[in-house]
């Protein structure tokens, strides 16, 4: 028994102490014994912060399944210990290797159940283990999922933008001008907008964003379900001037905006397009009148810049 602990210990688990059960929790202050689970992997979603927002089906498998595959078994074992789940952690995050990942599969062809979850949310949103997933699905391995909280639809939800139709783009790139050819990219995407961001890159990615996608209506989002819930709304522009001068802000952020206008561009407002272009080309250069008229009509950048070219050389003529 020793010698099986220390294995585990060696391949990055946690071990369930000696003499306790597993297929145990706790909720409410009474204890359950877990139903057995038939083998395969389940992607089970946990809180996004609140403890409270986990399924009683989520608290049996965790605690039923032979190994819980954590991002970060730190984070996993805070909520496990809250449920008095011992089930062992093993790590299981974007640097493990082809190697770990097969030795989770090995476990499966096994006939063990896993659980695999994520430090907040669903699993396979902006996280590594679609790979474990894949590999799973391609032997023909069961993967069951375990539904749950997930910070994009409580965004969205809370946001008061359009919710028919939505596009998630997970993290943008960290530096600007790729950040900026990203969202010109996105700019015609008939849909919400849902994006995740670093706190200390906020303001600087809503700057990007109000120039590159005018004034659109969007929604900051920030340490949803937790003490510090805060929902900030407004145009790309305010929230940018916003969070400028009042600082990065701390926590986990998801970042919404609204859609681009439906429907191609009116005569009138090509005319008006050319009549600000014409304007604005006389002081500056040909990017930079673009960039300025873009964001004032709310115009992608990039078929403003087209149209700027094309007025240029009929002048040169």
């Amino acid at each position: 028994m020793v010698q099986k602990i220390d294995n585990r210990m060696r391949r990055g688990e946690q071990a369930r102490a000696p003499g306790t059960r597993g297929g145990v929790f706790t909720a409410f202050g009474l204890a359950a014994e877990a139903e057995p689970l038939a083998p395969g992997l389940y992607v089970v979603a946990t809180p996004i912060g609140n403890l409270k927002d986990i399924s009683f089906r989520a608290l049996n498998v965790l605690a039923a399944a032979d190994v819980v595959l954590a991002e970060d078994t730190r984070v996993t074992k805070t909520l496990l210990a809250h449920y008095g789940i011992t089930t062992p952690l093993v790590a299981y995050h974007e640097h493990s290797n082809d190697a770990v990942r097969e030795r989770m599969i090995q476990r499966l062809r096994e006939g063990k159940a896993l659980a695999l979850v994520s430090d907040a949310g669903t699993p396979l949103v902006s996280d590594p283990g679609y790979r474990l997933v894949q590999t799973a699905i391609a032997e023909g391995l069961p993967v069951t999922p375990i539904p749950g909280p997930s910070a994009i639809l409580t965004a969205l939800v809370v946001s008061g933008l359009p919710t028919d139709r939505f596009f998630f783009e997970g993290f943008l790139p960290a530096k600007s001008g790729p950040r900026r050819t990203r969202l010109e990219a996105l700019a015609s995407i008939p849909g919400t907008l849902m994006l995740f961001e670093a706190p200390h890159r906020l303001p600087e990615m809503l700057s990007d964003a109000a120039s590159v996608l005018g004034p659109r209506l969007a929604v900051v989002a920030r340490e949803l379900t937790k003490l510090f819930e805060t929902v900030r709304r407004g145009t790309l522009a305010e929230l940018a001037e916003t969070f400028e001068a009042e600082g990065p802000p701390k926590g986990e952020i998801v970042v919404l905006i609204g859609a681009a206008p439906e429907g191609p561009p009116s005569a009138a407002e090509d005319e008006a397009l050319d009549t600000r272009l014409v304007a604005a080309m006389a002081h500056h250069s040909i990017k930079d009148a673009a960039a300025i008229v873009a964001s004032e009509l709310a115009r992608p950048k990039r078929e403003v810049y087209a149209r700027a070219l094309a007025l240029a050389k009929a002048k040169e003529r």
